[in-house]
Parts: C-alpha cells; sequence; structure tokens
C-alpha cells in the first residue's frame, strides 16, 4: 500500500531521493505531490514536499480522468470566447462526445502575436489580435499562472489536460505552477487540432455581436458577418475586456451587477534585487530560480486592502491595451523567468458600492477614463506607444525639489516607457492608499522600496467590474433562460485556472441537462 508523507523538508544541497530513501529504505516509484520553496528568515531556504510512495515491486495507481461520453441531440452547445473558460469548456463537451460550436472574435494564436508584436514595436493596434483578444485568452500574455484559491474537483483534470498538450509536468505538483507565456503558445495550438478533431467547429475572425432571444429565452447568436447559429445553451466567456458585449447585454435586458474589482499600477525592480531580499546569501543559489513574493496590506478602519497581483519573476512589463486611444499595462514570464527583471501589480480595492451607488456601470467607467487619461499624458509628453512610467521615489515622495523627475531606469517592456507623473494621474486616495501599501512592503521586505525600481501605469484589467449574474445551481442568467456566463469576464473567476474550472462546470451543466 503506498504511503503519503507530508511536509518532507529538505535543503538546498540534499535530494529527494535521498531523504526517500533513509524515510523508506525499500521503496518503489514515487510521485511529487507538491513542492515549495520556504525562505522565511527563522531558517536557510529549504524546499518542501508531500510525496506519495509506493512500496518495493509496487505500482502507484495515477489518476485517471477518463469521461462517460452520452448520446446527444442534434443541437450543439454554442461557446463565445477561446479563453480558458471557453476551451475548457469545449474540451469537456468534446471528451464527453458532445459537437459545439466555438467562436474568437480574433485569429488563432500563431496570427494573434503578429498583431501584438506590431502593437508593441510600433504603437499599431489590432483591436482583434491583442493581449487580451484572440485565442488563448488574457491568461496567454501572463506567465500563464495557474495558481488559484479555488477548491474545485476540476483542477487536476485541467492540470492534467495542459500537461497532455504539452504543459510542464511540475505544474501537477508545484506550489505556484507556471507553464510560461512561451509554452502555453505552445499548448494552445495542440489543444485546438484536439477540439476540431473531436467535433468542435471553431470560427476565428468571427466575432458574435448580438445574443438572439425569444422573450427571456436565448435562442442562439449572430455573428458580426450576418450568420445565425441556433441553440438553446450559449456560453458567454468572452473574457475582463469585451465591454461591448457587456453593452449587449445591457441593450437586451440581461441582468447586470456593479462588481467591486482592484486598479492600480506595476512597479518592476531587478530580479537580483528580489533574490536577495528573499533568498538573503543564498540568492545566487542554482536550485532556487527566481524568487516571487505575495504582498498584502489591509485598513481595518476602512476596509480597503492593497496587495500585489500577477507577481512575474524574471518577467517583462507589457502594453495590453484593446482600444486605441488608451493605454493599459499587464506582466508575463516566460517558462525560464530569466529576464533580468522582476515585477507585479500593486493595486487598490475598489468597493463598487461605496464609489458608485447604483450606477452599474460605474466601475468600468472609471477603469475607461483612468485608461485615457494615461494615454493623453504619453502623448503630451512627446511618446506615441511607450508605457508611462515613473521612478518609485517620485511617486512615493515627488520629485526633488528643482530637480526635476528622477530618471527612469533601463526596463523590460518592449514598448518602450516614459517618464509620466503617474502619481497625479491617480485620484489621490488610490495614490495614498498604494504609498501607504508599499511602506507597509518595506517592513516585511526590506528594500523593496528603493530608487532602483520603478513603476508603470495602469494596472486597470485585473478583473471585469460588472458581474453577469448567474444563478448558482443552474449557473444561467438569472433573467434568460439557456445564457450561461462563464469565467473571469462574467464575473465568476480569476485566472487561468479557475476560469478553465468554471468552463468545466458550465459544461457539466449542459450536458445534465442534454440528458
Amino acid at each position: 500500500m503506498p504511503k503519503i508523507f507530508n511536509n518532507i523538508e529538505i535543503p538546498i544541497d540534499q535530494d529527494l531521493e535521498e531523504k526517500l530513501q533513509w524515510l523508506m529504505p525499500e521503496h518503489g516509484p514515487y510521485r511529487i505531490l507538491r513542492q515549495s520553496v520556504d525562505a522565511r528568515r527563522a531558517h536557510s531556504p529549504h524546499f518542501v514536499y508531500s510525496v506519495e510512495v509506493a512500496a518495493k515491486g509496487e505500482n502507484l495507481e495515477l489518476p485517471q480522468f477518463d469521461l462517460e461520453k452520452i448520446k446527444t441531440p442534434g443541437v450543439k452547445p454554442l461557446i463565445v470566447g477561446t479563453g480558458p473558460a471557453g476551451l475548457f469548456a469545449a474540451l469537456r463537451f468534446v471528451e464527453r462526445g458532445v459537437p459545439c460550436v466555438l467562436f474568437e472574435r480574433g485569429s488563432d494564436s500563431g496570427e494573434r502575436i503578429k498583431g501584438i508584436n506590431q502593437y508593441w514595436r510600433y504603437g499599431k493596434l489590432d483591436p482583434r489580435n491583442n493581449v487580451c483578444y484572440g485565442e488563448g485568452g488574457a491568461g496567454l500574455y501572463s506567465d500563464g499562472k495557474l495558481i488559484t484559491r479555488i477548491k474545485s474537483p476540476h483542477i487536476p483534470y485541467v492540470m492534467n489536460r495542459l500537461v497532455q498538450f504539452g504543459a510542464p509536468e511540475e505544474i501537477q505538483w508545484l506550489s505556484n505552477p507556471h507553464v510560461g507565456s512561451d509554452r502555453i503558445r505552445r499548448v494552445i495550438p495542440k489543444m485546438r487540432e484536439f477540439l476540431k478533431a473531436n467535433g468542435c467547429e471553431i470560427h476565428f475572425n468571427t466575432q458574435v455581436t448580438e445574443i438572439l432571444t425569444d422573450g427571456k429565452q436565448v435562442t442562439g447568436v449572430r455573428t458580426e458577418h450576418g450568420t445565425e447559429f441556433k441553440s438553446p445553451h450559449v456560453v458567454l466567456a468572452t473574457g475582463h475586456s469585451a465591454e461591448d458585449m457587456i453593452n449587449h447585454l445591457h441593450k437586451i435586458g440581461v441582468h447586470l451587477d456593479g462588481k467591486s474589482f482592484a486598479m492600480g499600477l506595476r512597479v518592476e525592480h531587478s530580479q537580483a534585487a528580489v533574490n536577495k531580499i528573499q533568498y538573503r546569501q543564498f540568492s545566487e543559489h542554482p536550485k532556487l530560480g527566481a524568487a516571487n513574493y505575495k504582498l498584502v496590506h489591509h485598513d481595518d478602519k476602512t476596509g480597503i486592502g492593497v496587495y500585489s497581483f500577477c507577481m512575474c519573476p524574471g518577467g517583462y512589463v507589457l502594453s495590453s491595451g484593446t482600444e486605441a486611444d488608451s493605454i493599459v499595462c499587464n506582466g508575463m514570464s516566460n517558462y525560464k523567468r530569466n529576464s533580468p527583471y522582476a515585477n507585479a501589480a500593486i493595486v487598490v480595492s475598489i468597493d463598487h458600492e461605496k464609489n458608485f451607488g447604483d450606477d452599474v456601470f460605474g466601475g468600468m467607467k472609471f477603469r475607461r477614463e483612468l485608461e485615457t487619461k494615461m494615454y493623453q499624458a504619453v502623448l503630451a509628453a512627446g511618446g506615441t506607444k511607450e508605457l508611462p512610467a515613473q521612478n518609485l521615489m517620485d511617486f512615493l515622495y515627488g520629485e526633488k525639489k528643482d530637480q526635476g523627475p528622477r530618471a527612469l531606469r533601463p526596463g523590460s517592456s518592449p514598448s518602450g516607457a516614459i517618464n509620466i507623473r503617474i502619481d497625479k494621474i491617480l485620484p489621490s486616495h488610490m495614490t495614498k492608499r498604494i504609498r501607504e501599501g508599499f511602506e507597509n512592503f518595506q517592513r516585511s521586505m526590506k528594500g523593496f522600496i528603493t530608487e532602483e525600481a520603478q513603476v508603470y501605469g495602469i494596472e486597470s484589467r485585473t478583473s471585469c467590474p460588472i458581474r453577469v449574474t448567474r444563478d448558482s445551481e443552474t449557473l444561467q442568467s438569472i433573467s434568460h433562460k439557456g445564457l450561461y456566463p462563464a469565467g473571469e469576464g462574467a464575473g465568476y473567476a480569476g485566472g487561468i485556472t479557475s476560469a478553465a474550472c468554471d468552463g468545466i462546470r458550465i459544461a457539466e451543466q449542459i450536458i445534465s441537462q442534454i440528458q
């Protein structure tokens, strides 16, 4: 009978195999269930493992995800959007024997990168193919992070299938799993080909412009080309930036609610500096790799939180807007995390009710206003495509008297950067809270506040500020039967893994109705 050993501590200069030989001298095969790094200051950094070990002569029974196929009627479910929610809904459908139709306003991932490169290099935005739109969704350019706080039985399935399509095997056990933006761009095409070969009809460069209804029953969709597709099941997985679809839903009377969200900026340090803070004298040890961090500051009096989000070790700061007259920033890392820079969003929570009251679209309008102001500031400073940036010390304490702004450091953004007073563009209450957050973070990470760091604006697409409200049991819109809001854009996920799990839940719910 296999044994499970939890919380095995391994010094960075020791191998797991040596420890297992001591714990269970006569052991057979083993598999890692979880791996993390403990770098707290009370001791030297070490690895922590949970491992399942078989006795000598035994085999391990690996998890199986064989799914039962069902007999289906002729009507195919329709899925709008090829982010993780849409792709994993489609995957679940075809693995259960249910043909489906998938729509994406942008191109496949190979064509998509061409549009993104044009934007980064020349500032020429392709409204269909950018960091938020196109096959793979926004997660394709955010480090391929698979960290999630949700507890879902579908998580092992998601990891298993990603590995089958080419993701690194260790995502199944690392505590902070990531595929890398370079690797996930190889995973998605394999997934696409599997879907097409197993009954999924995919339409790229085909924006769904209208949800068709008969009273309060969804009956299908109409595309930009005027083609109608009929189905009583429409999965809406358009992502956190599809304002045009949100506006359409409002127009046809779909119930929407304003949702609290977070906005702020992105801070960039050298990766060497972060390694030094986190790993101390062990910062150059080859086994430890690029260090990360997670920081939170909560004001108990106001209930406002400031926290790090989407931390990208060895990463890049990206320009990721979806409109030609606005600027948005985001971060990503490749698999090896070998950029000399580390970045993370530092965002402040924005309570919808306190800030916008009954205005459902208040958060979206606020987001758009700040994105436009950032773009206008870049133009006013003589820029075109650059991201607005500011030395961290200037953001926190203001410019040196009679000396002007501190110079920007070389950075990771492929779009470049231009010196802007971000502290003046953000509303004063946001600037104040973010400054408080930095001061708090400095206490737990000595050296976090430094003249060698700089901030970029604006980090505004952490989540959608509107929820397409659905029933907790049927997962359908509370106003329109047959409409299944899914993933981040609907307000029910926050990252690749949670969005993928949400798509699977919805697919299973539709399958139960079909049966």
